[in-house]
């Protein structure tokens, strides 16, 4: 079958998917209402695109794509707004979070469609508690070299967005110490982790995938659950390491970090990247899931460990005129708000926890958050 032609188009430009919760608001479990809500939402035209996932308890929300924050941010309020009101009709909450904190998977059911019962069949019970919820941010790219180019040199960053958009502190019922627990789900599969460091096109087509695909252990890029993959058919690389915040206004705060960063990166004043970048990849990005903004990190050219927290203060301020280029400082000053002052929201919910005395109270507060649109 072999890949897709690498769909060449503008730098640059970006898209936002949001896998999201469906929440019974009486009890403040997991409700599975997909396919009632998918039912309603086809009665009227939706500002973007909506679909189901692997069980469900779970939606995801795809945005058109954009060059600009201001019009990412209205089209996901837009989308927010409308699934808000089927949700009222049908009596079903909706919210963000990485994790849900206290569904059981083996009560999950999985959504009817063809691919996702091939995955169940292939993964058991992982598929089941794959019912974890995370944003995918695409940037496009003028041509297929450039997107492994980007994907590889982003490889130092990727910690910054796992700690940024970590909302999955707890997991059956338990406080589970990671801020970001949904990513260990993500890392039983075997695809999963990062992508071989090949910089050429054609090797990564011809030489790589084609022997993947011999072994008939892959057919397409949507079995590779790397961290950041290629997506030919839409000329983009995917990044896949966020938990999904608990509001749009967050996600699209992230996509224009990650669209500022690529401009930066496609200076190439920063040196090239290379495989060993990848000796400290694994180590850095426990350190972001497990302990968040408070983590320590291993610089991969220099050997230095260096506070995450510092880290991304550094690369917000070194990002100033790209994201003034973007029109996109007021997504950038957000998440340095994050940073400096509120935390991440997996450090909220655990406040929640223990405002509400309990998991229950913290979902409660997950839903009003997406609702309103920020925190509580």
């Amino acid at each position: 079958m072999g890949l897709e032609k690498f769909k060449e188009g503008e730098s640059l430009t970006m898209g936002v998917e949001l896998e999201l919760q469906l929440v019974n608001p009486t009890d403040y479990d997991l409700s599975a209402s997909a396919l009632d809500l998918l039912h309603l939402l086809e009665r009227a035209p939706f500002p973007g695109e909506v679909k189901p996932e692997m069980t469900e308890s779970m939606i995801e929300i795809s945005t058109d794509v954009h060059t600009r924050y201001e019009a990412l941010l209205a089209q996901l309020r837009r989308m927010r707004d409308m699934l808000l009101a089927a949700g009222d009709r049908l009596n079903i909450g909706i919210c963000g979070g990485g994790t849900h904190p206290f569904q059981q998977w083996f009560d999950q059911r999985i959504f009817s469609k063809p691919r996702f019962k091939e995955l169940s069949g292939l993964y058991g019970y992982l598929a089941k508690q794959f019912t974890v919820f995370g944003q995918h941010v695409h940037i496009g790219c003028s041509s297929a070299d450039e997107a492994l180019y980007l994907l590889h040199a982003l490889n130092r960053y990727v910690p910054h967005f796992i700690a940024l958009s970590a909302s999955s502190p707890f997991s059956q019922g338990v406080d589970t110490l990671f801020d970001s627990a949904r990513l260990n789900s993500v890392f039983a599969f075997p695809l999963s982790g990062r992508a071989p460091f090949l910089l050429k096109w054609d090797e990564f087509e011809k030489g790589y995938f084609a022997k993947m695909e011999a072994t008939r252990v892959v057919t397409s890029m949507k079995d590779f659950y790397w961290d950041i993959r290629p997506k030919p058919e839409y000329g983009t690389i995917e990044l896949r390491v966020c938990d999904t915040p608990l509001t749009v206004e967050r996600a699209a705060a992230l996509a224009c970090y990650l669209q500022a960063l690529c401009r930066m990166l496609l200076e190439r004043k920063e040196p090239p990247p290379a495989e060993d970048d990848y000796l400290v990849y694994n180590y850095n990005r426990f350190q972001a899931c497990r302990f968040g903004l408070d983590g320590t990190i291993v610089h991969p050219k220099t050997n230095e460990s260096i506070s995450l927290r510092e880290d991304i203060f550094a690369t917000l301020r070194q990002l100033t005129p790209h994201a003034e280029f973007l029109d996109s400082q007021a997504a950038l000053d957000e998440l340095y708000g994050v940073t400096a002052r509120e935390n991440n929201h997996a450090y909220y919910l655990r406040k929640e926890f223990t405002n509400e005395g309990g998991v229950p109270g913290m979902v409660d507060a997950a839903v009003r958050c997406f609702r309103a649109g920020k925190i509580q």
